[in-house]
């Protein structure tokens, strides 16, 4: 194995080894992001922590920069004050403007580099004219650990042999290698290496912001279901769990070591296994370890004994995914899932005192304006704690974008936009979506005050106009396509 002798430089909040093999970073910059610093809710980067952990364990030397609370400059220092090894960057549909860059200076003072994570598999020309030396695709962990060292000994000239990635010839055609066998026990791998990063930070954020310290984990990994707008790049659909005693002592190690309030199961589909969680609140029970927690749930995997269950765990919020109130467009996008199976399913946690927060989309393939009031009236009928709304957009590499390829413009180039800015010719127009918000919110809002006893007439008489003129601007903008 090749190592590079590295000078001790600050990380923000751990120095590097004096020996490393790979640095590890995401792109991820919260103080740039206006949003999410009105929103204070920042989770640590798991996935590349998981692949340090792994890499560590078999003996590289696996170091991470975590953007979250840092800034380009210091990221910037790192990589020309170290003596250049390989840089993996996790990339993400909305960090894609930032690891470009990033691989753009890296590539300038000698680095070689490897991306991956959920975008570069769909996108492996791009990341590869941008600058990426290998695009890793699907899983990471066993992939790293063979390629680091290849990267080391050989420059990226002999990589042929190796699963899971691409990269260009000395020709300069592109070469996909066949694709990595996935892990099959997820309980032999070591946990994320949290200890790398500022961890105790995460948890004072989120106790500042809300009351409360926050910890995530994660005690799966995949998605066996098949809307077609979601993307299963890094692990397909699979669906591998842990067993309950393995996340059991992660959680009891994560509340003796950070002293959290809370946890967010990072899990895509936490409820999925009902055997499964039942033996994990048995153990949590023999434990005597109850932290509140939230998760994500799709409808039919709640029912009352599982809901029962949950809330004796903790849980105290389960989200889930609704999309739409109208079944048409539900059996479009292939969710498998009634509008009547999330009707009852917020009404079995409300029964029982867990919160509910729902995602919904506007502007699926074929969506029109009776489709759009069934939403409403199903969000009225439902009556969620808190929801939220998107515009749908193609993620390239899904069913969805293949269905709408042929009308996808990008306005931006590549490596200053996201999949998120793709504009579909032929769909309503943006104002158009943003009036159905405006409606459903005083919808909402309206049915709210009208069943409080005492009614604010005045507040009730705005509501009533700003519907009549959402309606009004819905029916307006129905002609107007995409620009």
């Amino acid at each position: 194995m090749v190592t590079t002798q590295v000078s001790t430089i600050c990380l923000g909040y751990l120095p590097i080894n004096r020996m490393m093999d790979l640095l590890l970073t995401h792109g991820y910059f919260l103080y740039e992001d206006p949003k999410e610093l009105q929103v204070m809710k920042p989770y640590p980067p798991l996935g590349i922590l998981y692949i340090c952990s792994h890499l560590r364990k078999k003996g590289l030397n696996a170091e991470v920069f975590d953007s979250t609370f840092s800034s380009r400059q210091q990221l910037w220092d790192v990589l020309k004050q170290s003596p250049p090894s390989v840089l993996g960057i996790y990339a993400n549909l909305m960090t894609r403007p930032n690891v470009v860059e990033i691989l753009g200076v890296a590539k300038a003072l000698g680095w070689q580099t490897v991306v991956g994570g959920p975008e570069p598999g769909a996108y492996v020309d791009e990341y590869l004219g941008a600058g990426a030396d290998v695009v890793v695709i699907g899983e990471g962990e066993v992939t790293l650990e063979e390629l680091v060292p290849a990267l080391q000994a050989h420059a990226g000239r002999n990589l042929q042999h190796i699963d899971g990635i691409a990269f260009k010839s000395p020709d300069g055609s592109v070469v996909r290698n066949k694709p990595r066998e996935q892990i099959r026990d997820i309980d032999a791998q070591p946990w994320p290496a949290r200890e790398l990063i500022d961890m105790p930070r995460y948890v004072d954020v989120w106790r500042q912001h809300h009351g409360m310290g926050s910890v995530s984990l994660i005690t799966a990994r995949g998605c066996p279901y098949h809307c077609r707008w979601c993307s299963h790049e890094v692990f397909g659909k699979t669906h591998r769990r842990r067993k309950p005693i393995s996340v059991a002592d992660e959680l009891e190690w994560l509340i003796n070591r950070y002293q959290p309030q809370m946890a967010w199961m990072a899990d895509d589909v936490f409820t999925i296994h009902h055997g499964w969680l039942f033996q994990y609140a048995a153990e949590l029970k023999r434990r005597r370890l109850r932290l509140p927690f939230e998760c994500i749930s799709r409808a039919d995997r709640l029912n009352s004994q599982v809901v029962e269950t949950l809330v004796e765990m903790g849980c105290f919020r389960v989200w889930i995914g609704s999309e739409s109130g109208s079944q048409r467009i539900l059996d479009a996008m292939e969710r498998g899932v009634t509008v009547e199976q999330v009707q009852t399913a917020v009404a079995l946690c409300r029964s029982v005192g867990i919160q509910t927060g729902m995602f919904l989309m506007w502007g699926y393939e074929g969506e029109e304006l009776s489709d759009i009031e069934a939403t409403v009236e199903h969000v009225k009928r439902t009556d969620p704690d808190i929801f939220f709304t998107t515009v749908a957009y193609p993620i390239k590499g899904t069913p969805y974008f293949g269905d709408v390829a042929d009308r996808v413009d990008a306005f931006q180039p590549w490596k200053e936009s996201s999949d998120r800015e793709f504009r579909i010719r032929n769909r309503h127009s943006r104002q158009f979506y943003k009036f159905a918000d405006r409606l459903l919110r005083n919808e909402v809002e309206l049915r709210h005050l009208q069943l409080k006893a005492e009614a604010d007439e005045v507040r009730i008489a705005a509501l009533r106009s700003g519907i009549a003129e959402a309606r009004a601007g819905l029916k307006a903008t129905h002609a107007e396509i995409e620009a």
